[in-house]
């Protein structure tokens, strides 16, 4: 199947795919479409970048077009749950694009801006809501949303909503689903803790692995500077004063470290903005635009943006602190060698900070080379030791053996959650006795149900049967999708 011709695909979504300049489905749309216009619950795993949203939107689009509801105000009939504005935006725009011709109303809710217009919307009835967590609970609480219509139910980026700490928001939302839906699961990394949360709502779910052939890792080069705190603003200017540099992504630990950095830059002569979780949303669209038409060289921005910032064309992305999750370290330097270019991820480290980097290397499972040609090379912050691999150690990802569970990498610490905004609550730290991370005013999780550690072994043999309180059904099945 190479052609989007060859999918079960409706004329006018195939008129609008032509109309956008599609005409190959990615892999994970070609394994993923067939199977939920069949009415399939899917499992997907593929990184950003992959047509993650075609290929959840257009199965989404097509049912909404074909089972029309009953005349009078749209009901609520499918939800994309994302976890961040960006991402919801960018899902609305394409939900826009993809569904020209199909006469199917959707909305766009999240926090950080005016919730007026949002709530017009909903009253005048949708087929297709696109929401964040935050400001989808706040409007169910207030009675402006009903979501016992909804028929197919879309988790988007499920690792990086658990990253964020918005597990009971989204078992929150899943308890007040219908029970016969369709569901969909996409996350860039399937970690026990996002199979646990797939197994509690997917019901028989086809799993869709897509491994690209060059991962985003081996396609990227990739630098690291030992340098020390105080000189990392003077090297990123020298930097960022060459040529063939074009545009770049700087990325910071905080939203002050972010605002105070995009501010010095400017004052040295480089033009640079900042998005983070306490900038509206208004003021964030206008910086992703200006950096997007060129009018700004630089974008300064924190790991909340790290999965939201689709811009093709980014040639080098700068990690100015070094993230203390690894798995942010991927999804950053991500955000360059987009669409088939090249790109370069070059990092700052400090002495402090070598603890992170060694963290990362093991998730990426190699060294990162290091850059010692600059008049800031620090011996203070010498590289890290030889890599171990993955699971070996503290701060490393276990990875399942064919024969028991799975071991728990280094989860301990501080509390992940940096950003804090109407759309989430801060998460709580990874670690202790296998507690889970919520927030302080969450009850704390039983002991071993929570976050980073503890033993997840994966199900070899049917599926557990599901609690009638999560809106799911036993995981024993094909289909619940009867006739479809």
């Amino acid at each position: 199947m190479t052609r989007f011709t060859d999918l079960d695909l409706i004329e006018p979504i195939q008129r609008a795919l032509k109309e956008q300049g599609y005409t190959e489905p990615t892999q994970i749309q070609a394994l993923s479409i067939p199977a939920l216009l069949d009415g399939r619950d899917v499992m997907g795993c593929a990184q950003t970048g992959t047509g993650k949203t075609a290929a959840f939107l257009l199965p989404v689009l097509q049912y909404l077009f074909e089972e029309r509801p009953p005349r009078g105000k749209r009901p609520i009939r499918a939800l994309v749950l994302t976890p961040t504005r960006e991402l919801a935006a960018q899902i609305g725009a394409c939900a826009t694009a993809y569904g020209r011709h199909l006469n199917l109303k959707h909305a766009v809710i999240f926090g950080g801006t005016g919730e007026g217009k949002q709530i017009s919307a909903l009253r005048s009835g949708l087929d297709l809501l696109v929401a964040t967590p935050g400001r989808l609970l706040d409007l169910m609480g207030r009675g402006f949303v009903d979501l016992k219509h909804v028929e197919f139910f879309v988790l988007d980026e499920a690792d990086r909503m658990l990253d964020m700490g918005f597990i009971h928001d989204v078992r929150r939302v899943v308890e007040r689903l219908p029970e016969d839906r369709q569901n969909l699961l996409f996350s860039a990394t399937l970690e026990s803790k996002v199979r646990q949360l797939a197994s509690s709502f997917l019901y028989k779910p086809l799993s869709v692995d897509v491994t690209p052939a060059v991962t985003s890792v081996e396609a990227i080069e990739q630098t690291v500077m030992m340098v020390e705190k105080s000189d990392k603003r003077t090297l990123l200017v020298q930097l960022l004063r060459k040529e063939e540099i074009g545009s770049a992504i700087v990325f910071t630990r905080t939203k002050h470290g972010a605002n105070r950095l995009a501010k010095q830059l400017t004052n040295s002569g480089i033009e640079a903005g900042a998005i983070h979780g306490n900038k509206s949303q208004g003021a964030r669209t206008r910086t992703l635009n200006s950096f997007r038409q060129g009018e700004l060289r630089v974008l300064v921005a924190t790991d909340l943006a790290s999965r939201g910032i689709d811009v093709e064309d980014v040639t080098h992305v700068f990690n100015y602190e070094l993230p203390n999750e690894p798995a942010s370290y991927v999804h950053r330097i991500g955000r360059t060698g987009r669409a088939g270019r090249s790109g370069r991820a070059i990092s700052f480290c400090d002495a402090e900070e070598r603890g992170y980097l060694r963290d990362i290397e093991r998730e990426i499972g190699q060294r990162v080379p290091v850059d010692s040609e600059h008049e800031f090379h620090s011996t203070a912050a010498p590289a890290a030791p030889p890599v171990r691999g993955r699971g070996q150690g503290g701060g490393g990802r276990g990875r399942s053996s064919q024969g028991g569970g799975r071991r728990g990498g280094g989860g301990g610490g501080r509390g992940r959650g940096g950003e804090g905004n109407r759309d989430r609550r801060r998460a709580g730290g990874g670690g202790g006795r296998g507690g889970g991370g919520g927030s302080r005013n969450e009850k704390p999780a039983a002991r071993g149900q929570g976050g980073g550690g503890g033993q997840g072994g994966r199900s070899q043999g049917g599926g557990r049967s599901k609690s009638k309180t999560s809106g799911a059904t036993p995981s024993f099945g094909g289909s619940r999708r009867s006739g479809r």
